[in-house]
Parts: C-alpha cells; sequence; structure tokens
C-alpha cells in the first residue's frame, strides 16, 4: 500500500494530483508490493531536501554589506576613506588631462604607474610594512585578476574610438546596475529599494552632464557595454579578493597586481602601436631642452612632475584598494560618477569651459543623487549598529 505523506509530497513537487503518483499503480498490481522503508525514508529526505534548496534558491536573498565587508566598518572610517579617495583620484585624473596632453600614451603611462606602484610596495616590503603570503594554486586566480584590469583599460580606449566621448560617458555611468546584476545573480545579494531609486538621478545625471553629440557604430556600443560590465566586474573581484577567500591587505595585492600590470601594460602598448619608436622618440624629444654646447638634457620640472605624477599613482592605488574593502564595490562605482561630475566641474573653473543649462541640470541630479546613497547606506549601516548593540543589551 502506498505512503500517502510520501505520494502527496511527489504530487506536490511535480505540481500532479496524487491520484496520478507510480506508487498507487503500482499497488493496484495484481503484484503485492512491500514498499522498502529505509527508501522510502531517503526518498523523502531527498524530496525535502530538494524542496529546501528550491525556496533557498528562489527566495533566500542575503544584504550585499554583509557580503562585501563593508557591514564591519563604521561610517567614519567609511567617510574617511571616501574623502581620500576623492582627493588623490580627482588630483590624479587633473594631472594626467596635463600630462596626457604632451605625451599622448595611455598604455605606456598605464605600465610607468604600474612601474611605480611596485616600486613603492617594493620599497615598504623591503621595511616591514607588506607582508606576503603564500598563495599556492591561487596564482593562476591572481593572473586572470591582473589581466582583467588590463583588458578593461584595452577595451575602454577601444571604444572611445569608435563611439563619441559624451556616449561613452552615459554608457560607463551605468557601471553600478552591473554591479548590482553581479551581486544579484553571483552571491544573491540585494540592496533595500531607497539604494536602487537613488541610483537614478546618478545614471541619468551622469548623461545629462556630458550631454553632447551621441553616436556610436553597433559595434561601438557593444564593446562600450562590455567595458561599463568589466568595470564592474573589476571592482567587484577586487573587494572579494580583499574580503573573502586569500583576504590580501591592500598593500600586498597592489604589490602583486603591479608586478603583473607592468608587462602587460607594455604589450597593450606595442599593439597600440605607441611603441613606435621613432615616433616616441620624436614626442620626447620635442619637449627636452638641448644646449648647443652639451647633450640633450631633460628639464629638472619635468623629472619633478613625472616623479610626482608615479608617486600620487601609487597613493591613488593604496586608497583605491583600501576603500574599496571598507566601503563596497557599489559605493566604488558611484564615487566612480560622482568624481566624474567633480572632475568636470572642477575643469570649468580651471580651464574656463562652457557649461549649459543641461549640464548644470545634470550635474545637479548627480550631486543630490550621490548624498541620497550615501545619506540612505550610512543610515542603514547606523541602524543595524543599532539594533546589534540593542541585542547584546538584551542578552546580558
Amino acid at each position: 500500500m502506498a505512503h500517502p505523506q510520501l505520494a502527496h509530497s511527489v504530487a506536490s513537487e511535480l505540481n500532479c494530483s496524487p491520484t496520478t503518483t507510480p506508487f498507487q499503480t503500482r499497488a493496484a498490481s495484481p503484484v503485492h508490493y512491500v514498499p522498502d522503508h529505509q527508501s522510502r525514508f531517503e526518498a523523502e529526505a531527498a524530496i525535502d531536501s530538494m524542496r529546501f534548496f528550491l525556496q533557498n534558491r528562489v527566495t533566500k536573498k542575503v544584504d550585499v554589506s554583509s557580503v562585501d565587508g563593508s557591514a564591519t566598518v563604521s561610517n567614519t572610517a567609511k567617510s574617511q576613506a571616501l574623502a581620500l579617495y576623492f582627493v588623490f583620484n580627482l588630483g590624479l585624473t587633473l594631472f594626467n588631462k596635463v600630462a596626457m596632453n604632451k605625451f599622448p600614451y595611455p598604455y605606456l603611462m598605464t605600465a610607468y604607474h604600474g612601474l611605480a606602484s611596485f616600486i613603492g610596495t617594493s620599497v615598504l616590503k623591503s621595511r616591514g610594512f607588506v607582508t606576503i603570503n603564500q598563495i599556492g594554486g591561487s596564482r593562476v586566480m591572481l593572473y586572470g585578476f591582473s589581466f582583467l584590469y588590463t583588458i578593461n583599460i584595452a577595451v575602454s580606449n577601444a571604444s572611445l574610438a569608435m563611439v563619441t566621448v559624451p556616449y561613452h560617458q552615459v554608457v560607463r555611468a551605468t557601471t553600478p546596475v552591473f554591479t548590482i546584476l553581479i551581486y544579484r545573480v553571483f552571491f544573491r545579494g540585494t540592496y533595500s529599494c531607497a539604494v536602487y531609486w537613488s541610483l537614478v538621478p546618478v545614471v541619468i545625471g551622469v548623461g545629462l552632464a556630458t550631454y553632447g553629440d551621441y553616436y556610436a557604430s553597433t559595434a561601438g556600443l557593444l564593446l562600450t557595454i562590455l567595458g561599463a560590465f568589466l568595470a564592474a566586474l573589476k571592482t567587484v573581484a577586487t573587494n572579494r579578493l580583499q574580503t573573502a577567500g586569500l583576504h590580501f591587505s591592500a598593500l600586498e595585492l597592489l604589490y602583486r597586481m603591479s608586478f603583473l600590470a607592468v608587462p602587460q601594460a607594455l604589450v597593450m602598448s606595442w599593439l597600440a602601436g605607441e611603441m613606435n619608436i621613432p615616433k616616441v622618440s620624436w614626442s620626447i624629444a620635442k619637449r627636452i631642452a638641448v644646449d648647443e654646447m652639451t647633450a640633450p638634457t631633460i628639464p629638472s620640472g619635468q623629472v619633478g612632475c613625472l616623479i610626482l605624477n608615479g608617486m600620487m599613482a601609487f597613493g591613488l592605488n593604496i586608497v583605491s584598494f583600501t576603500t574599496n574593502k571598507k566601503v563596497g564595490a557599489l559605493t566604488m562605482t558611484v564615487a566612480a560618477n560622482v568624481k566624474q561630475i567633480m572632475t568636470i566641474v572642477l575643469s570649468q573653473i580651471v580651464w574656463h569651459l562652457h557649461m549649459g543649462v543641461v549640464n548644470a541640470i545634470g550635474i545637479a541630479l548627480t550631486l543630490t543623487g550621490g548624498a541620497l546613497y550615501a545619506y540612505f547606506s550610512m543610515r542603514k549601516a547606523f541602524n543595524s549598529a543599532k539594533r546589534a548593540k540593542d541585542m547584546e543589551k538584551a542578552d546580558d
């Protein structure tokens, strides 16, 4: 005789009537069927396990702050880290803008920044400030991660050649959306509705602030979207390497990454034609003061600027990795959008560029959205910390 509870359980999983179960058909057979109680118990356990898996796969979600490590960091520490990030990022962005006008080789500049970071971390390592741990088979993962950084730069530069700059900026502003999708799909992470809504003015604002000639080929559009996705993936991967698994410190991760980034950037530079010796040599020679009676010499001011640029890149990399670990990947992508708007504002001030009404509205929208995002994120962190303290008091 069929077990009624088992029949109903199987029927409910298969979404069919219990009258059509194979157990009742077998019971109606002329052969007397004696159920194996152990097999029946195993079947019930398997069905319960499957039901638990399906329910958790569909409904169970976790707050991203418990995944990206930001839940354990105070709001004060997050604010300080973000302030340093903005200072270094804005400073180096404006510095690079001036430098690229005189040395228009982005991959060579990236290689130089990687070299500066490797030298800086090597000096700190020799002084005992960087601890290098054994990683064994995880070395392959680091190679993939370093390649992700390099290919992200390559895709961004390639897409810029196929779309207009305003179009490129609009698509890249959607990086927070891709960050959310990555956490939702791979980590079942979720955010509050207030955080989702605060991202709307951030993304739209960047589009209005960079409003201009929008043009893109189909290949350019796809490549720009790929670049936005890779930027989000890179930011999430940076966070995971520091908060889960290997738990790298910012200095160790930078030491390992910069060592791998330099040769990769040089290869990209060669493929892009930047290492055409006559071209590069002539570009550099035009900026070298030549005395008729002496050999060519590079002005000390240019050497100082070059060293300062490398030091700022080294400092930004440390601050960027540290901030990512404290505030999380989504906050980093939102901060990148806000930084972009702040760069536009500073450019207006420094170079006296023209700003239209639409651009001004976009800037206001992005800054407002960024402020709302910061408010909702910090309010949630504050409420979570308060609930934790209340639970501790209740336990006492």
